[in-house]
């Protein structure tokens, strides 16, 4: 059995419908894969119309061509959203790791952790049928497209990382694998992995250097919907930040924290003072270039964020400058572009922001930090920060 393939003409995205085919259970499980807020009275009649109930609004990204319908299906059908843990949709009842199993029915579906396209593209494999004689089936996003693969100049894109996701996971897939893409221009509809590995113009016979400097050498215009739709899908679509557990009313997500303003603060010697989120979306947007200014050990012991600059103000032990901060913030912030500074609470930001203002950088410090301040029992993570907002990062 194939998944239900849907298509939305204006933004050239497809949607996918995976349910339990031998289920006993009327209306029978189903997932949906990237639904699209255009399409949303479409794929309920598809629901209605196979006797289906869905379980789970699975996204391989946060999108930047279209707004996602998952929120919305969800509150219609009673069902629970998964994202990527590290594209900050927060809203998701279920935050994606690499490996992650989800059940409808007796069917299951794979999390494979895929980035490129975004720090967190996630691609998703179903294997449909008995043991013997099932048929391997790969939703692979943006990161391969059919003779192509997605673009990776913004979201915390990285060439790199999608000639790795490409050539070394989704490759080591059987060749039989069907390829079920987030995007054609074209009018194809499906691929193997097999003839993926033989005719992808983008990726065979190139070496990742090759790839690299390809990539970088497209010039792509931004896509039209970029600034909206990327704060949008990081609620799932919905006007305000809400949760959907399974069955539940949605939870708003901000019970119990306290609200940083969403606006620039004025500051003395830099451009202002911002929240982790509105610099976690400028920098989703590709409007800035998030700078981690936080010393190796701090990134190393207490984590990191996948995608940043990684470049200290000091250095430890000791914490001494860096004297190649100059040089390294100057390369690392193309022209015309912002920068958001993050350390580990929002102080040490604050001299490397004033820094880069003075090199001719559009430099902003984010409030709070990676950790926040400590709490009464000298806690970190408690009232605060990057982490405690529920932004992406990751520890080794």
């Amino acid at each position: 059995m194939n998944p239900i393939q849907l298509f939305d003409p204006a933004s050239s995205t497809f949607t996918y419908i995976l349910f339990d085919e031998k289920s006993t259970e009327s209306p029978r499980p189903a997932i949906i894969i990237d639904p699209v807020d255009d399409q949303l009275e479409r794929d309920l009649g598809v629901l209605r119309h196979y006797g289906l109930k869905l379980i789970w609004a699975l996204e391989t990204h946060a999108h930047a061509d279209h707004i996602t319908s998952a929120g919305r299906l969800a509150e219609h059908a009673g069902a629970q959203t998964a994202a990527p843990d590290a594209c900050g949709i927060t809203t998701a009842s279920k935050q994606l790791k690499d490996g992650d199993v989800l059940s409808f029915g007796s069917q299951h579906i794979t999390a494979l952790h895929t980035p490129g396209h975004t720090a967190g593209s996630m691609s998703f494999v179903w294997k449909n049928g008995s043991d013997s004689l099932a048929q391997t089936h790969v939703f692979t996003g943006d990161t391969l497209l059919i003779g192509g693969c997605g673009r990776s100049d913004f979201q915390s894109g990285s060439a790199t990382a999608l000639y790795n996701s490409i050539t070394q996971v989704l490759f080591s897939l059987p060749d039989s694998t069907t390829v079920w893409p987030g995007h054609d221009y074209k009018g194809q509809t499906q691929s193997t992995i097999g003839a993926e590995k033989v005719g992808n113009a983008r990726v065979t016979g190139r070496s990742l250097e090759e790839f690299v400097a390809l990539m970088g050498a497209l010039d792509l215009p931004k896509p039209k919907r970029l600034e909206e739709a990327v704060p949008a899908n990081q609620r799932s679509g919905l006007a305000q930040a809400v949760r959907h557990d399974a069955g539940d009313a949605h939870t708003p997500l901000s019970s119990g924290k306290v609200k940083v303003a969403e606006t620039v603060q004025p500051a003395e010697g830099y451009a202002g003072d911002i929240s982790p989120q509105l610099a976690f979306d400028w920098w989703q947007s590709g409007e800035a270039v998030l700078v981690d200014i936080r010393t190796d050990a701090e990134r190393a012991w207490v984590g990191f964020i996948p995608g940043a600059v990684d470049l200290a103000w000091k250095q430890w032990p000791g914490m001494v400058m860096n004297p190649a901060y100059d040089d390294g913030i100057l390369a690392a912030i193309p022209k015309g572009k912002k920068a958001v500074f993050l350390c580990r609470s929002g102080l040490r930001s604050v001299p490397a922001a004033q820094r880069a203002a003075e090199l001719g950088i559009e430099a902003y410090n984010i409030l709070e930090g990676f950790e926040g301040d400590p709490n009464g029992n000298a806690h970190r993570n408690s009232a605060g920060g990057w982490r405690y907002r529920g932004l992406p990062w990751r520890q080794n």
